[in-house]
């Protein structure tokens, strides 16, 4: 069975292997093996981040564990990883069209057990490893940016780095509001909303969430086509950098399955899924 339905992965990977710059083979002898292709490498860690898995399992006689861990490793100092996920939201904000007038913010908490960076103690789970994720998502839900932090961080700390993705989006609306949940209900949080020259619309704690759930409900639902990949539901990296690349990875599967729906009932293409219904 595919990591992903076709309709999603040969366009991603065709986005992918643009972004890339050309390689040059420094070797002085030019005598080492031949290179793996660049797609056959960029499907395997698909596999990785859908299945969750370990480089080892998934390895084959097509490309190594080791294959998969270099390749990664390089495209992260090209910092391909974050152009492909902006590439995914111009793409959508062309299209579609991004609500940037309203925005929501929220944090969700996976288990982290080998540590790491971006692991501490989960205050949901006995203590045990758990990451932390701050989500920025626009008020469709389209997850917008990803700060990752260890699980015992609050929620509202992460707020100010969370916000400051939005410069990647400019210019903004005129007036942009910030849907909040009550654990932003802090003084600090409103401060970073006025700097910012944003309205919060923060839930008020003490209060039954039902009555004041507002806009934010979509931000809990990019939480959760996110937990959706393997690699992020139980992550087991242990560098801050690669927990990024598989965030941005993610978010871009994400933007990119969210357009083809929303596509398919304004445009008609050669290779249009005959449902909206894209898993």
């Amino acid at each position: 069975m595919p990591a992903l339905p076709s309709c999603i992965l040969d366009p991603l990977r065709e986005q992918f292997l643009a972004e890339l710059p050309g390689h040059v083979d420094d070797h002085p002898l030019g005598c080492h093996r031949p290179r793996i292709d660049d797609a056959v490498v960029f499907d395997k860690l698909v596999q990785v981040l859908v299945y969750g898995a370990g480089y080892e399992r998934i390895a084959d006689s097509s490309c190594s564990a080791t294959t998969m861990r270099r390749r990664r490793d390089e495209w992260i100092r090209l910092g391909v990883w974050d152009r492909l996920r902006l590439a995914c939201l111009d793409a959508y904000d062309r299209l579609i069209g991004l609500d940037l007038e309203h925005l929501a913010v929220d944090g969700c908490i996976t288990k982290a057990p080998c540590g790491g960076e971006s692991a501490g103690r989960s205050p949901v789970d006995r203590g045990k490893g758990g990451m932390k994720r701050s989500q920025l998502s626009d008020g469709s839900g389209i997850p917008m940016a990803t700060v990752s932090a260890p699980a015992n961080t609050v929620d509202h700390a992460l707020l100010e780095q969370t916000l400051d993705a939005v410069k990647d989006f400019q210019p903004l609306p005129a007036d942009v509001t910030v849907h909040l949940d009550a654990g932003y209900d802090y003084r600090p949080c409103r401060d970073a909303l006025d700097q910012r020259g944003m309205v919060g619309e923060i839930a008020h704690r003490g209060d039954p969430a039902p009555i004041q759930v507002g806009r934010r409900w979509v931000v809990e639902r990019a939480n959760s086509w996110l937990n959706d990949f393997g690699k992020l539901r139980r992550c087991t990296e242990r560098r801050r950098d690669c927990v990024d690349a598989y965030l941005n990875l993610a978010a871009a599967i994400v933007t990119l399955r969210a357009l083809l729906r929303a596509a398919w009932y304004l445009y008609r293409w050669a290779n249009r899924p005959r449902s909206p219904r894209i898993r």
